[in-house]
Parts: structure tokens; C-alpha cells; sequence
């Protein structure tokens, strides 16, 4: 059996495209250091061409699998008017039912700023800590989780990071986790970017 692992990235229209390709450019150059990893940008309709929210077009590379190892779910566009972007994914329910089910199938789930609405809204963060960007933490305070604010916040298989850069350090943070000190500085070194902080871990507090 191979234990090759695979991370995939959501995208959907609006996405902010940092959110999204941050954490993919990382987790890409850590499969090129040698960490048994694939990396793909996923979405619900992989046949059409998805306008992020600075108006870049990007295209998917399939569809969301049933169980990646790592599910990453950006955010983008929860402020604007009319809604688009993380706010329509989550208020539309696709998305967030396609996240359910892929953590119930033994995902880690890693959402990336206003990314958290969208797993609030799937019901797997019910209960348990959850960061997004500073300007949308008392739109998080109204969900049914427990809102924390943090560069990172690893509980588990659910992991989430504040506002838009800090998806850099979400996935930098899982690639330690995962493949060691090693191949994550060797990751650091290639991206010239080094975390601000380290993840905030609730089972440690």
C-alpha cells in the first residue's frame, strides 16, 4: 500500500486567490523536497474556469475527491456586496456538505480566513476553535463555534488560520506536522518566508 498522501485546495468563484494558492504553492514544493505528498486545486464543477476574486482565472484539476488527507478550504469576498465569494459558498450549502463528507471520511480539514464560515457551516467545527480574519471575528462569534484569534489554531483534524498570508503558514505548519522539521525549513527556505508565530494549539493550553 503506498502511503503517498494527497492535499487538495477548493477553489470556487470568488476565492481569494492567496487564500487558495498559498498553501498550494507550499504544499507543491514540499512534494518537490521529497515529503510523499500530491497537491491539486479542486472544486465541485472542475469543467469550468474559476474568477477569483482579484479577477484571476484559474482552472481546476478535478474534482473534490472523496477522502484527501488534507482538505484546504479558502475564504474570500465575505464583505462584499452582493455576496460572493465564502459568504455564497457557505449560504448556498454544496460546498459545506461536500467538506462533511470528506471529514467524515478522515480528512483534516484546514480552512484559510473567512474559508471558516464555509466549515462552520458544514457543522464539523461545532464546539471546537476556529480563527478567521480579524475583521470577520464577530461574524465567527454568531456560529456555533469557539472562536479564537490566532495565526493558526491546530485542533486536530480541524485546523484553521487567520486572514489571507497566514494560509502560508497553515500549510507550512501542516507540512511540519506531517514530514518533519526538515523538509518544512527546507520549504521556508525556498518560499524566503518565515511563520510569524507558531500554531496555537488548544490541546496544550
Amino acid at each position: 500500500m503506498s502511503d503517498r498522501r494527497t492535499a487538495c485546495v477548493i477553489l470556487f468563484p470568488g476565492v481569494e486567490e492567496l487564500d487558495a494558492l498559498g498553501p498550494y504553492e507550499t504544499f507543491v514544493l514540499a512534494g518537490r523536497a521529497g515529503a510523499p505528498l500530491s497537491t491539486s486545486l479542486v472544486a465541485l464543477d472542475p469543467a469550468s474556469p474559476i474568477t477569483c476574486a482579484m479577477g484571476a482565472e484559474v482552472h481546476p484539476q478535478g474534482p473534490i475527491p472523496d477522502c484527501p488527507d488534507i482538505l484546504v478550504v479558502p475564504g474570500g469576498g465575505w464583505f462584499s456586496d452582493p455576496p460572493s465569494g465564502a459568504r455564497a459558498a457557505a449560504a448556498d450549502g454544496a460546498l459545506p456538505a461536500a467538506v462533511a463528507r470528506c471529514h467524515a471520511r478522515g480528512s483534516v480539514v484546514a480552512s484559510v480566513c473567512t474559508g471558516a464560515f464555509i466549515v462552520a457551516r458544514s457543522g464539523i467545527a461545532d464546539g471546537r476553535p476556529l480563527t478567521t480574519h480579524h475583521a470577520a471575528l464577530d461574524d465567527l462569534r454568531e456560529r456555533a463555534v469557539e472562536v479564537r484569534r490566532a495565526r493558526v489554531v491546530d485542533d486536530g483534524d480541524l485546523v484553521s488560520a487567520g486572514g489571507i498570508t497566514s494560509g502560508i503558514d497553515l500549510a507550512l505548519h501542516l507540512v511540519r506536522r506531517q514530514f518533519g522539521d526538515a523538509v518544512a525549513a527546507h520549504v521556508e527556505d525556498v518560499l524566503e518566508y518565515r511563520p510569524s508565530a507558531r500554531a496555537y494549539d488548544p490541546g496544550a493550553a
